[in-house]
């Protein structure tokens, strides 16, 4: 027994040496990295941070720039949307748009000429028929029963013809002749919460998209009620002058609708001063020193008459840049004009 105890104490005395050792490596060791963060956050020019560009009188000569001081003036207060232009139907009828079937709907049309072609001779003979009944009985060579016959088969084939004239205007003009209207409508969806809003019974602005400067005035008119219930949506339809064939069905429209707060006042600049960058935002540059331009932030409320009434962004005095303001944008962000 005691041999066998001796024989064992070498290895403990072995663990109890090598514990320290590890723990002495390990303290011994470099620190461990710490784990990276996984938010890295740095600051950024603010938009009041901008690049002021200093031109040279000739660079500004070269480029047009023109400059005109701030000031106040008073627009109505309309609210912007888009619409689209259709064909009229016929009273009750649902409108022609760009997504009507056309090859279809010109099947529809030739079916409901024919019947109302049929339905027009029913009723002639009819009335013929009637006239005859009638005279027989007043030379008292007819019976009455038979006048009464015709009489009624008259009222039959007048319903009829009624019937079939009612239905072919529900079709709308012919396919033919969507191109050659006088007067079209425009389909403008409004959402039910801006309803409103919105004055009664006003007339519209409508102009290309794109082409702000030349609005026609579209009058209000009566039309089948339609609505989108996905998007929230209800349409108003505007009659608008097409003599001159500058609309074309299904085509895509800018429209200013009248708001019931009737005009908006502020700060006026012309419309050519405004840029819009590819975000939406509405940018002039004012100057505001010598030879010396920078882009400022606005917010326009209103526009009419090639004036734009801004609720935010510029002070009373301010000189913006009226003509030559994209060639200095371009000049900023190195774009060639």
């Amino acid at each position: 027994m005691r041999a066998r105890y001796v024989a064992k104490m070498p290895n403990r005395f072995a663990l109890a040496a090598f514990v320290p050792a590890v723990l002495l490596t390990a303290c011994g060791s470099e620190p461990t990295t710490p784990p990276k963060a996984p938010v890295h956050s740095e600051a950024i020019a603010h938009e009041t941070e901008l690049v002021r560009l200093k031109l040279t009188p000739e660079a500004q000569k070269r480029l047009g720039i023109v400059t005109e001081r701030v000031g106040t003036g008073t627009a109505s207060a309309m609210r912007m949307t888009s619409g689209e232009i259709v064909i009229p139907a016929g009273v009750g009828g649902a409108p022609i748009n760009s997504a009507s079937n056309l090859q279809q709907l010109g099947l529809q049309q030739v079916a409901a000429d024919g019947e109302l072609a049929r339905a027009r001779a029913q009723l002639a003979l009819a009335r013929v028929a009637y006239d005859r009944a009638s005279a027989l009985v007043d030379e008292e060579a007819g019976s009455i029963r038979a006048r009464d016959e015709a009489t009624a088969a008259l009222g039959a084939a007048k319903a009829a013809a009624d019937a079939a004239a009612a239905q072919r205007r529900l079709l709308g003009p012919a396919v033919a002749s969507l191109g050659n209207q006088r007067y079209v409508w425009v389909r403008v969806p409004v959402f039910g919460s801006d309803l409103v809003g919105l004055r009664q019974s006003p007339s519209a602005l409508v102009s290309p998209l794109g082409q702000e400067g030349s609005k026609r005035s579209a009058q209000p008119v009566d039309a089948p009620p339609s609505a989108n219930a996905v998007a929230g949506t209800v349409d108003l339809y505007f009659a608008l002058d097409n003599r001159d064939r500058a609309y074309r069905v299904g085509q895509r429209v800018s429209v200013a609708l009248p708001l019931a707060g009737g005009r908006n006042e502020g700060l006026s600049v012309p419309t050519s001063a405004i840029l819009r960058d590819i975000y939406g935002g509405e940018w002039v540059y004012a100057k505001i020193e010598a030879d010396t331009y920078v882009r400022q932030r606005i917010e326009v409320a209103a526009t009419e008459g090639g004036r734009a009434i801004l609720s935010r962004g510029l002070r009373p005095g301010t000189l913006v840049v009226t003509a030559g303001a994209a060639e200095l944008f371009g000049t900023e962000f190195g774009v060639a004009h």
